[in-house]
């Protein structure tokens, strides 16, 4: 990686959802072109910071910044075209085909030629080598395939950042570890910044160059480095989730 700049920036945020307050004080940042894992159990709070992120809601409390930029109306325009999403179910749309899926948020804000937005999507496909299912509809093809598809659509519009919820969950693990191949091409090729949220051990061993753990119990992050750290940290909620051998904490 060519650069260590921070391009997220969590400082004392409370992270929650109404006035319920589910993770406090969080102080961690992600590093320009690296893959950052947020772990924990079950209902710690994942998701939600990971909402506060793509600026789905907005943190309870502190600051969280993208690109130096925390999310506001004003700024809202820039950020978006910053970030790309790819959620757990992959939520493409069924009646469409992955080209059209792909070809969606070209056609609502790149202002391509037709002709242009067919071959950046057929681009994107080739990327994570889906050329060929590219007139399929989602129902066609298996889970993996969906997940690369969604991937591409995350891409779509050259995002700095990309956030992959769950990526692996409900793929075997020969899908999984192609999954995770993908994911380090990616950021090899297009120095693309990727946030995760996984509990599957092998992939966090694959892809974190770091990882944050929280603990919902204790209400906050508990231990973040890399893995090596984590797996010989001081915190024992956190060397547990390492030394459980597989499957979910």
């Amino acid at each position: 990686m060519e650069s260590v700049t921070d391009i997220i920036e969590l400082s004392h945020v409370d992270a929650g959802y109404g006035r319920q307050v589910v993770l406090r004080d969080l102080n961690f940042s992600v590093r320009r072109g690296e893959i950052f894992v947020m772990l924990g159990g079950s209902g710690c709070g994942k998701s939600t910071v990971l909402k506060h992120m793509i600026g789905l809601n907005p943190v309870l409390g502190g600051r969280l910044a993208i690109d130096g930029l925390e999310w506001t109306a004003k700024t809202r325009q820039t950020l978006t075209r910053k970030i790309g999403v790819m959620f757990q179910s992959g939520a493409l749309f069924g009646s469409m085909t992955c080209l059209e899926n792909v070809m969606l948020p070209l056609e609502e804000f790149s202002g391509l030629s037709r002709a242009g937005r067919i071959g950046k999507a057929m681009e994107l496909l080739a990327a994570v080598e889906l050329e060929d299912a590219a007139e399929k509809l989602p129902g066609e093809i298996s889970g993996g395939m969906r997940k690369r598809a969604a991937i591409a659509r995350a891409m779509a519009l050259d995002p700095e950042i990309l956030f992959l919820d769950e990526p692996s969950a409900g793929l075997d693990p020969i899908t999984a570890s192609a999954l995770d191949d993908l994911v380090l091409r990616l950021r090899d090729e297009r120095s693309t910044t990727f946030v995760v949220v996984t509990h599957e051990l092998p992939s966090i061993r694959k892809i974190a160059d770091r990882a944050v753990m929280f603990d919902k119990a204790r209400g906050g992050a508990v231990a973040i480095g890399g893995v090596r750290e984590l797996e010989e940290s001081e915190d024992e909620f956190t060397r547990r989730f390492f030394a459980r051998g597989g499957g979910k904490i």
